[in-house]
Parts: structure tokens; sequence; C-alpha cells
């Protein structure tokens, strides 16, 4: 009874259900990548982004405070309150916590538990409470500078806008924008262009080799673009443009050639064959078919592969380093991320996550604005 007209299919639940697992799956990377945008190094190494809302245990360093100095038995002694040590008060803007070990080594920041008397040899000892108090006893005076130690305290869930702050205030990331737009456009513009006349040819022309040049560029969809690299470079230099705009833009045009081809062809060759035959016996030529004809039924295709270079050349790094020059004035945010602000910062997965968010801002944008024909380009063509 499952095939009754205008019944469900039982199998309809199932495949909602495999449907929402799927896009629950991409979703997630990109949440825990969202949320680790607004928390600090420290807190993205001490715990996993679905822990962000949670207070989580964090090693802290400080020193004993020397204005609190008082005698004591054979001694003086320190007090004062982790909380409030200049070193750590920033993470407890509330200035409460809890305590859960301490030490006086780095290699053993929580060596002791808190509350436990620690004897640190040589007739000093410290107890630091859970409240974050502590009492250091030492055999004398240490002068202008307390001895140091380490506690393990849960730090309350904090969020910050310092990472978006250090990516959109580097020196040149306004410059490195501008690039990627100089870069990304035309090379976006150019292989539409030229892929649609293509198209058209090896869709309603016929001539001699028609079908080799087909299987030619089907088998070029396969070939990584990493070969092609290197002599690609070299004739480059040989012609003068070498390591400059221009030779990005060509680049970029030759590697996606072959998917516009392919895509727009196979678009084109699905319109309605009367139109193209009744053009013809008007009187139209080729080239006006095609620019009043063609292209305007054609735009769904144009706007899907316009999304997919788009995406590919924005978020471009490795052909970025070959073809452009290593310079500050013509550093694509790509690089200028990789280079400048990772490069210093080793595994600062927060710079990261924040920049990751503000170089995909445009992409976003153009994907939303054009993703209304992407389906429909993509499955053109594809049945009858």
């Amino acid at each position: 009874m499952d095939n009754i007209a205008g019944k469900k299919s039982s199998l309809s639940i199932v495949v909602n259900i495999t449907v929402f697992l799927l896009v629950l799956i991409w979703l997630i990377p990109t949440v825990g990548l969202f949320v680790s945008s607004f928390r600090d190094r420290d807190a993205i190494s001490a715990s996993g982004w679905w822990l962000a809302p949670l207070a989580t245990e964090q090693t802290f360093r400080g020193r004993g405070d020397t204005e609190s100095v008082t005698p004591g038995d054979g001694g003086v002694v320190l007090t004062g309150n982790v909380f409030l040590d200049p070193e750590i008060a920033p993470s407890f803007p509330n200035g409460e916590g809890k305590i859960a070990a301490f030490g006086d080594s780095g290699r053993e920041p929580g060596e002791f538990p808190a509350g436990e008397v620690a004897d640190l040899g040589d007739g000093a000892s410290l107890i630091v409470e859970r409240s974050g108090d502590y009492v250091f006893t030492l055999p004398e005076d240490p002068g202008d500078r307390g001895p140091r130690y380490y506690v393990v305290a849960k730090t309350p869930p904090s969020f910050t806008l310092d990472n978006y702050r250090t990516v959109l205030s580097a020196g040149g990331m306004g410059q490195a924008f501008v690039n990627t737009l100089t870069v990304t456009i035309p090379t976006t513009i150019i292989p539409i262009l030229m892929a649609a006349f293509a198209a058209y040819a090896l869709a309603w022309m016929d001539f001699a080799g028609r079908s080799w040049l087909i299987a030619a560029i089907i088998g070029l969809l396969v070939v990584p673009l990493q070969l092609a690299l290197v002599p690609m470079l070299t004739l480059h230099n040989q012609v003068g443009i070498g390591q400059s705009f221009l030779g990005i833009w060509l680049a970029h045009a030759a590697f996606g050639q072959p998917l516009a081809v392919y895509l727009l062809r196979n678009y084109m060759i699905g319109l309605p064959r009367d139109i193209i035959e009744s053009a013809r016996v008007d009187g139209g030529t080729d080239f006006q078919i095609f620019m009043k004809i063609i292209l305007p039924l054609s735009f769904p295709a144009l706007a899907a592969f316009a999304i997919f270079q788009f995406l590919w050349t924005w978020n471009d790094l490795l052909v970025a380093k070959v073809f452009l020059p290593s310079s500050e004035e013509t550093k694509v945010m790509t690089v200028k991320i990789a280079d400048d602000l990772l490069g210093s910062r080793g595994g600062d997965w927060g710079i990261l996550a924040a920049a990751a968010f503000v170089s995909i801002t445009i992409p976003l944008l153009v994907f939303f604005t054009l993703q209304r024909y992407l389906v429909r380009g993509l499955l053109a063509g594809s049945v009858k």
C-alpha cells in the first residue's frame, strides 16, 4: 500500500533522518571552529570546544606578594590570594575561583592538593587553600622578588573577541583583502568567458575531432594541478609574465577550464533543439545564437561554475604561493594568514579559527546569493 498516490513512502522518515545526520556531521566541525574562534589559546589547549560553556582546569604561574612579609618562627611569612596576583587576575575577572592543586615547579604544577602543607625544603613551606589564599613560610626575607608558585585552578567560561582583533588589526590585512579580490574576480570571469564559447562549439557545432576534444577535456579533470605548477611557472618566466597577477590569472583560468567546459557543455546540449534550429532558419549566425539565446538560458550553469571557481580561487594557497611574489604588496589573505599570523604563533588555534571565519565572509555571501542556481546548473544535462 506504500505506492498509493498521495501517500508518503515509509522510507521518507529514513531519508529525512539520514539527511539530518549528514547535515549534522558537516556542521559539527564548523561549529567547533566557530566556538574556538572566541576562546584563548590556553582554554583551547585545556579542553575541547564542546566544554567551552563549562569551567575548565588550567595551570597558572604567580609570584608571592613581598609587600605582605611578616616575621615568623625562624623566618618570614608571605600571605596573599592567588586570584589577586597580577599575573593570574586577568583570567578571573570576578576575583573568585577554586584551586584544585598547587606546586613550586613548572614540571609538577599540581604536585600538592589544595589545603595541604607542602614542604619545599630548606625550611620553606607553602599552603594554598581552595579559596586561593596562600601562606609562604621562608627562612629569610626574599627581597623585592617573591618566590614562584604554580596552581591548577578551575577557570570560569570566557569568550573574547581578541582573536578577531588580532586578525583584523594585523598589518597589511586590508591590502591582502584587496589582493584576494584582485586575483579572484578575474580568475572567475576569464574561464567562464573562454569556456562558454568552447562549450557552445562542442555542443552545437559539427566539426572533425569534436568527440576527441570532449574526451580530452574529461581526461583533464583528473589531472592533479600540482603536476603542472612547475612547468607552467617555467613557461610564464620564459614569456615574461613570471610571478605576477597576470600569471596567476592565466594559471587559475587554465586549471578551471576543464570543469567549466564540461559543466557548460552538458548544460547547453540539454537546451531545446527547436529554439536553436528556429534561430538558424531565421538567419541567425552562431555568434548571434550564442549571445542572444544560449548565454541567457545558460545562466544557472554559469552561476554554478562561478560559485566553484570563486570559492576555489579565494581559498587557494598553493597556486598563490607559486605564482605571486612573496612581497607584502602582493600577498593574498591565505598567504598572509599562513605566513604572518600562524607562522609566528605556532599552534595558536584561536587565531586560525578567527582567520578562517574572517576569510569565508565573502565566499559565503557569494554562495548564498547564487546557491539557488547551483543544483539546477549541476543537474542539467544529467537526464533527458
